[in-house]
């Protein structure tokens, strides 16, 4: 039997409840997991945290993660999976990823009630100095 490859793409710059989750829940969709790390340089408009190497280390310590790869084209990464999961607020987004990969499942999960960009801005307004 041929063992199914789920694909899990974001920032994943803060590790709060909402993305480990989604990790958790992708746990429960296959066999081996991919994680394909956002970066700032692949177009995202956002500041990371912390610099990719060091994202990348925290979430190759997470149990659910059994590669992370950064955001590239997925040609180019030649990257076989047979369901891509991302958070809710991306649905219809990714919609031209299936002109290429018509047999691709897209699964969407819930975000949770946070997101990093909140969490962000409210550390900002925590430790601002008077």
């Amino acid at each position: 039997m041929k063992e199914k490859v789920i694909l899990v793409a974001g920032p994943f710059d803060i590790l709060y409840e909402s993305p480990i989750d989604m990790l958790g829940n992708a746990r429960n969709l296959g066999d081996g997991r991919i994680v394909m790390l956002s970066t700032v340089k692949f177009g995202k408009n956002k500041k990371d945290c912390q610099d990719c190497n060091t994202g990348k280390g925290v979430l190759e310590a997470v149990q659910w993660v059994d590669l992370v790869v950064s955001e590239q084209s997925w040609k180019e990464q030649r990257l076989y999976v047979d369901r891509f999961a991302m958070g809710e607020d991306w649905y219809g987004k990714i919609a031209l990823l299936k002109e290429d990969f018509p047999e691709l499942k897209i699964m969407y999960f819930p975000r949770g009630k946070r997101s990093s960009s909140q969490i962000k801005k409210d550390l900002k307004y925590s430790f601002k100095e008077e």
